[in-house]
């Protein structure tokens, strides 16, 4: 298969881009290097980026930014960086990527473990991470062509501890390499609508 990988160039993205480059054809895509490159939050670059990738059977998305704050200090700008990048933005790989998808391809997001396990400092990841979930499940119903669509919600990774640690006291971290199984489940599976939790 042929897989972009958006955000390959990350901690998730590359452990994913790693798990399915022995079998599969895989662009790496990141925001700055990559084979491509695109800006989530810019419409006209995701439709630049599907404009040189052309066709695909699966796309991944292990990207998007939002604000960790004091939910009492939150301003409606800190709010939408999650909704502009890591909600808008994957929906939009969704939406813009339909007509380049080959039939039965498969999409799949990222969202997190705060959707369903917030922490302080967290109400907007949760919020995205939520809404996210619920995409998949509402859109995996309409899909057209056979195409499928899932989110994996990773929980704290081992590999970024050192910056995301104080935000997450008494969570067991996960290693990079086991969250990007869940991805190879969704890409190379048949399942459709689901979230795979990796905790």
């Amino acid at each position: 298969m042929r897989i972009l990988v958006v955000g390959a160039t990350g901690t998730v993205g590359s452990a994913v881009a790693a798990a399915l480059a022995g079998r599969h054809d895989v662009v790496k895509v990141g925001n700055r290097r990559g084979d491509l490159t695109v800006d989530i939050a810019d419409t006209s670059s995701i439709r630049e980026m599907y404009k040189q990738a052309g066709r695909f059977d699966a796309l991944v998305s292990a990207v998007g930014k939002v604000h960790f704050g004091d939910f009492t200090a939150l301003t409606d700008k800190e709010v939408r960086i999650g909704l502009d990048s890591k909600l808008m933005g994957q929906v939009n790989l969704v939406l813009l990527g339909l007509e380049h998808a080959n039939d039965g391809g498969s999409f799949t997001l990222t969202s997190g473990l705060l959707s369903h396990d917030p922490i302080r400092f967290g109400a907007c990841a949760s919020l995205v991470n939520g809404a996210l979930d619920a995409f998949v499940r509402g859109a995996a119903i309409e899909m057209p062509r056979g195409l499928r669509i899932n989110s994996v919600s990773p929980g704290l990774l081992e590999e970024s501890l050192d910056v995301f640690g104080a935000y997450f006291p008494g969570h067991e971290t996960v290693p990079a390499d086991r969250v990007a199984k869940a991805y190879v489940k969704s890409v190379e599976g048949r399942q459709t609508g689901q979230t795979y939790s990796v905790l």
